[in-house]
């Protein structure tokens, strides 16, 4: 699988950000045995669900090839994880890969290619089964496929029962897909809603796609990440926040919770904000405008954005424009902002202790006063 290009700078102290919790969770689990013939059908009818835009189907054919074989061998295949959702449905946790091939391999077609699926030639395939697709198989071996059952552990929160909270961690902890996910992978199964749909058809403006530096969408959605992050950090949950320091990951958490059902009139505003913000920036200071001085050449800029640098000169620029601030002065402005990288203050709120209250509220504020003269309030 091929990988994505890393265009965001990490930063240690955010990428460490692992929480527990502050809520003690009382969650209700059974174990069932799902026979392939049902979970095929729940999914036909969408009582299965799969997150939008969940991980994509990433197994090769002689890797789909040999988990039928075990199924049609009769050998015991791994548990599957399941959530259940407020409406009866079954959210898909842990097990995506294992049912999305059972589901190909009997209606024909692999989710890769798009093209007939049929068991791999290759010499690891018994040689009964080599080569031949579901219609091919005897009917003895085609309900075997159909009537194998797969243990599934299914669980649902029952407190708190105001949040969901306990399925991030749930995702974080269990997942065995063959690689860690992102926050913002976990935050797209879980929180589907009207504001996850939004995030991702903003991801897709064009003065976005260039500031960050990728024409196509991030495979592991850190983009989308920093469209929430903008949002959440600028929000007044945020500036009522009492802790002094914050879990970011579990802040974006509960501000994406707390906006799943989005209404019409609150995506438009957001929507005019980050279009405009977005807009005013690429004009004004170009398509680096996130990125830092580099550490070994100070005329010149690092090639990865910084998030710390993205969520100050954001907010900085969305709270200008609010007043019907403009001042629209390609040249200066690109100077200010190179004064902007090299104050003391900024550099320490943007590389240190980022996730307490008072170093996200500095850096805001050193950038709004060096860039447009005015404080952040």
């Amino acid at each position: 699988m091929r990988k994505t290009k890393q265009v965001i700078a990490s930063i240690k102290e955010e990428e460490n950000d692992y929480y527990s919790d502050d809520d003690i969770f009382s969650i209700s689990s059974w174990g069932a045995d799902l026979s392939f013939r049902e979970l095929i059908d729940r999914y036909e009818n969408d009582e299965l669900e799969k997150p939008e835009l969940q991980r994509k189907y990433v197994w090769d054919k002689t890797e789909a090839s040999r988990f039928v074989e075990s199924i049609l061998l009769g050998l015991p295949v791994p548990s599957i994880f399941l959530a259940k959702t407020n409406d009866e449905k079954m959210l898909i946790i842990d097990g995506y890969q294992r049912i999305m091939t059972v589901h190909d391999f009997v209606k024909g077609t692999f989710s890769t290619d798009k093209k007939l699926f049929r068991l791999s030639n290759s010499k690891k395939i018994n040689r009964r089964w080599r080569g031949k697709s579901f219609s091919e198989l005897s009917e003895a071996d085609q309900r075997r496929v159909k009537n194998t059952t797969i243990h599934a552990i299914i669980f649902v929160q029952d407190q708190p029962s105001e949040t969901n909270t306990s399925m991030f961690q749930v995702f974080e902890r269990i997942n065995t897909s063959g690689r860690t996910l992102f926050p913002q992978e976990i935050r797209n199964c879980i929180y589907q809603g009207e504001f996850n749909l939004f995030l991702l058809e903003l991801n897709k403006y064009k003065n976005w796609r260039r500031l960050f530096g990728l024409s196509q969408e991030d495979g592991r959605m850190r983009d989308i990440e920093l469209i929430l992050r903008f949002f959440a950090l600028s929000s007044d949950m945020f500036k009522n926040q009492e802790k002094e320091k914050i879990s970011l990951k579990k802040f974006l958490n509960d501000f994406m919770k707390a906006n799943i059902n989005i209404s019409d009139s609150e995506k438009k505003l957001f929507k005019n904000r980050f279009v405009s913000t977005v807009d005013y920036i690429f004009e004004t200071y170009g398509e680096h405008a996130f990125h830092n001085i580099s550490p070994t050449n100070p005329q010149k800029l690092t090639s990865k954005l910084s998030p710390t640098i993205f969520d100050s000169i954001m907010i900085a620029t969305d709270d200008l424009l609010k007043e019907s601030f403009f001042l629209h002065d390609g040249e200066v402005s690109e100077t200010k902002r190179r004064l902007l990288l090299k104050d003391d203050r900024y550099r320490t709120s943007i590389s240190k202790e980022t996730m307490k209250k008072d170093s996200i509220l500095m850096r805001i504020d050193v950038a709004s006063m060096m860039l447009y003269g005015r404080r952040y309030v």
